[in-house]
């Protein structure tokens, strides 16, 4: 396996950095990741087809772009691998509405099927989606000895339109899930938050989906506003610095943090970034920057506990944008963390998110995931 990696921060000198690289050519998967306004570029994807015309190219916008030297905000950012004993198959539709999540995940997985995937890479957009609802249709269809990961697009703050780029193109509708198969791949994951919970703890009394109603009997919207204060003038964005703890019915607490896409004044409710239990419970959550550190070095280190040798490859990682704002100057101290447990050899590429896809733990089924830092490492074996 073979890996590089550019950086752009002009759409412009895109042309010459890929035309640097040689054998361009022969590498087979493209990660990009970047600001909105660099995938809207109309030469991008020409650019990326005439360097690398036999690679599969994916990725998403981001709200912000990371790298092995750390994290950057409206840049472009390319990883060109070259992998020899596995192969990738590529599927890709759209999402037309919220409602239609779990069926995109289906058509998804339908299509990956007869490759005989043993993991799968997706992104999405991240505004206009059902991310668990998704990752359930996916999981139907696929079965639950295939591994997922991915995440959802982000737009820096806004929450106004995210990209995907798929082998067709840059889509604001679209989802895309690259299959990887091969005796040779190897694949692990970690995850983890970091979060602290707060406050009362909150019965759900009305939700559908992912849209929350009402909490204890009053809407949803009045008591999150009641707990943010000043903070409520800011939102949806300032629903990133305190996300909801899931709780089951017994009260008893699932791993499952949700984040907060969008408030409807009209009727009080509140949309989250996957479905909520509407027989469970929900408590506020808060983050310091130590303890979101210390969460991204115990994903990287459930990732590397997965293989006897944890050298080179790529490191996948999807964090969630909340956590950048929480952290502020601080959020490269847990690109560092990570790049600690894997070494130099390890290439890092991704992005910070609206939603992060990844087993809780080796083994578990993949889960959306909000305000958490997700980490996958691909390679594959001499």
């Amino acid at each position: 396996m073979k890996t590089q990696q550019i950086q752009v921060n002009d759409i412009t000198t895109l042309s010459a950095k890929l035309a640097a690289i040689s054998d361009a050519s022969q590498y087979n998967l493209l990660l990009v990741f970047g600001a909105p306004k660099l995938l809207k570029a109309q030469i991008l994807f020409a650019q990326l087809q005439e360097a690398c015309p036999t690679a599969i190219i994916v990725g998403c916008s981001t709200a912000g772009e990371i790298t092995s030297s750390g994290i950057a905000d409206d840049t472009l950012v390319v990883t060109l691998s070259r992998f020899d004993k596995v192969t990738f198959s590529v599927a890709t539709t759209d999402l037309k509405n919220m409602d239609d999540s779990e069926n995109v995940g289906r058509s998804l997985g339908a299509s990956l099927h007869d490759k005989n995937p043993s993991a799968v890479i997706i992104f999405g957009q991240g505004v206009n989606i059902n991310g668990s609802a998704l990752i359930d249709g996916l999981r139907a269809e696929l079965g639950h000895g295939v591994a997922i990961t991915g995440g959802l697009a982000g737009d820096g703050t806004r929450f106004q339109e995210t990209l995907v780029v798929t082998p067709q193109g840059v889509s604001s509708t679209a989802v895309v899930a690259v299959g990887l198969s091969g005796s040779a791949l190897r694949f692990n994951h970690g995850s983890f938050g970091g979060w602290e919970p707060f406050g009362t703890l909150r019965k759900v009394t009305r939700a559908a989906g992912n849209v929350l109603f009402e909490l204890d009997g009053t809407p949803a919207l009045d008591i999150y506003k009641k707990y943010l204060g000043d903070y409520a003038k800011d939102l949806p964005a300032s629903g990133l610095l305190f996300p909801f703890e899931m709780l089951n019915e017994a009260r008893n607490t699932t791993g499952v943090i949700r984040t907060i896409l969008a408030v409807d004044e009209s009727n009080g409710s509140l949309t989250l970034a996957g479905d909520i239990d509407p027989n469970g419970f929900l408590r506020l959550m808060h983050a310091s920057s130590d303890r979101l550190v210390a969460g991204a070095e115990v994903a990287a280190n459930a990732a590397k506990e997965m293989t006897t040798h944890p050298e080179g490859g790529i490191g996948l990682l999807v964090s969630c944008v909340g956590r950048k704002l929480v952290m502020g100057d601080r959020i490269d101290e847990e690109i560092e963390a990570v790049g600690n447990v894997f070494g130099s050899q390890t290439v890092l590429t991704g992005f910070y998110s609206y939603g992060e896809i990844s087993p809780f733990a080796p083994g578990a089924e993949c889960r959306l995931h909000n305000q958490t830092m997700t980490v996958t490492w691909i390679n594959e074996s001499p």
